[in-house]
């Protein structure tokens, strides 16, 4: 190439790169989303969530992008798409995945700020080190208190009173051995306090659920609780669909499956805690540090009920637990 050629070369690039850059600025805040999947499974979530933001003054598209990322039901997804919204530079990351969405984000920066939306214990589950002080990156709202369990299981003791044991379905990957053997732990505690016996089925995914409940049969389980993960949550049409063919009377933690044919849920209000996130959101957007903002619990608990699915399973729902019920479907 002439000296002369290079130069005005030279000089075009520095000249664009004023203008490159610019425009690779952002004109409004960029919020990563990163989610189990597939979106229209998880528009109730993320719908409250821009309502969310929408209180507080955004509206997508005119003072806000929200770039997505789904895993479409597929969990081993999350480290490459974190790392997508990473790559980004999104200036917050709001993951509606469950613990491995979480994790997934944490693991992929160090930086950037992260929101989590739906983890059981974060403290057990290794994303923060305390409730109050979060420190580090992350910080978010939780989905279950601590006596989440106990709750499930007096409830299935009052709707089916002779029920002697009980059958847990868990996905023994969605969250740290640790996190586990907690849970497990609470389970064991509530259910000598309510003379029952455990029988804990493990489920990694659908391909795992036929074999799940035929383990539940065969042990003679009067009843099922199903601890709460999005994979189970993608899948309730069928961990429903499964559990009445089974006539298992069967406790929830989200009323999103009684809404499909579930006999009961006890459990946070889902879109309100994602809802809750935006203010998170804009707390950062504005320079909040994720470390100086509390880990939130949740503060709304519906129980819902499904007399036909009650019916059809022959049971009595007690008359004191429908009054306490905050919706009963009939």
């Amino acid at each position: 190439m002439k000296r002369r050629a290079f130069i005005a070369l030279l000089g075009g690039a520095a000249a664009a790169w004023p203008f490159a850059a610019r425009a690779q600025q952002k004109s409004m805040p960029v919020v990563g989303v990163l989610g189990i999947g597939p979106p229209d499974v998880n528009e109730p979530n993320i719908s409250a969530f821009r309502q969310g933001l929408a209180g507080l003054g955004y509206v997508e598209g005119r003072n806000i992008l929200i770039e997505y990322r789904w895993a479409e039901g597929k969990p081993e997804r999350f480290p490459v798409l974190a790392a997508e919204l990473v790559a980004l530079k999104v200036d917050v990351i709001v993951t509606a995945g469950g613990t491995l969405a979480a994790l997934a984000a944490k693991q992929a920066t160090t930086t950037l700020p992260i929101v989590f939306t739906v983890v059981g214990d974060p403290i057990a589950e290794g994303l923060v080190t305390s409730l109050a002080r979060p420190g580090g990156n992350v910080t978010g709202l939780s989905n279950v208190a601590t006596d989440l369990v106990g709750k499930w299981l007096e409830l299935l003791k009052q709707t089916v009173p002779g029920v002697s044991l009980v059958a847990v379905l868990l996905k023994p990957d969605s969250m740290p051995e640790s996190a586990k053997e907690v849970r497990l732990k609470e389970a064991a505690v509530s259910a000598r306090a309510l003379g029952v016996q455990l029988q804990v089925v493990e489920a990694r995914g659908p391909s795992e659920f036929d074999r799940a409940f035929s383990d539940i049969s065969e042990k003679g389980a009067g009843a099922l609780v199903v601890l709460p993960t999005p994979i189970f949550g993608n899948e309730r049409q069928r961990i429903v669909e499964l559990a009445a063919k089974n006539r298992l009377p069967t406790v929830y933690a989200s009323r999103s499956y009684v809404d499909v044919g579930g006999l009961m849920s006890y459990g946070p209000n889902l879109p309100d805690l994602h809802r809750r996130a935006a203010t998170y959101v804009d707390k950062i957007i504005k320079g909040a540090k994720p470390s100086d903002l509390p880990v939130q619990q949740p503060t709304k608990f519906e129980l819902v009920i499904n007399l036909k699915t009650a019916k059809t399973l022959g049971l009595e729902i007690p008359p004191t637990l429908l009054a306490s019920a905050d919706e009963v479907i009939e």
